[in-house]
């Protein structure tokens, strides 16, 4: 399925990422997924990205909007594979991914940031 990632930088200080999570949490906005690498780059699925990209523009953080893949896939070896050899059969490029499941947890939830998430949709039957 399509859904909406918040991107926003964040500064390399303590309290700065769970700042955002507690602005969120403050208005109910549920995260669903969530990255962030070693230079700051925050990226979020969350469940309302109108309100949540709201709630952190309020809160004086720069927010940039993109369609990406968030996709349910069972949590066991080679899950993945089947839809992402349709995503490059359709020579989709895959920019970025992230996601995650729990130990023994029957679903794993996993972002896919490409180039053009509508085609890549299509393509992999998502």
């Amino acid at each position: 399925m399509i859904r909406t990632e918040l991107s926003l930088r964040l500064p390399n200080n303590p309290g700065a990422l769970v700042g955002v999570c507690r602005l969120l949490s403050d208005e109910r906005v549920n995260i669903l997924a969530m990255a962030l690498d070693t230079g700051g780059q925050l990226r979020l699925v969350v469940d309302n990205h109108v309100h949540g990209a709201a709630v952190l523009r309020d809160h004086h953080h720069h927010v940039t909007e993109r369609d990406v893949i968030a996709t349910s896939v069972p949590n066991a070896p080679g899950a993945l594979a089947p839809a992402l050899k349709l995503v490059s059969d359709a020579k989709i490029n895959v920019e970025y991914a992230y996601g995650g499941g729990s130990d023994g947890g029957a679903t794993a939830v996993i972002v896919l940031g490409v180039e053009n998430a509508q085609r890549a949709a299509a393509a992999a039957g998502l």
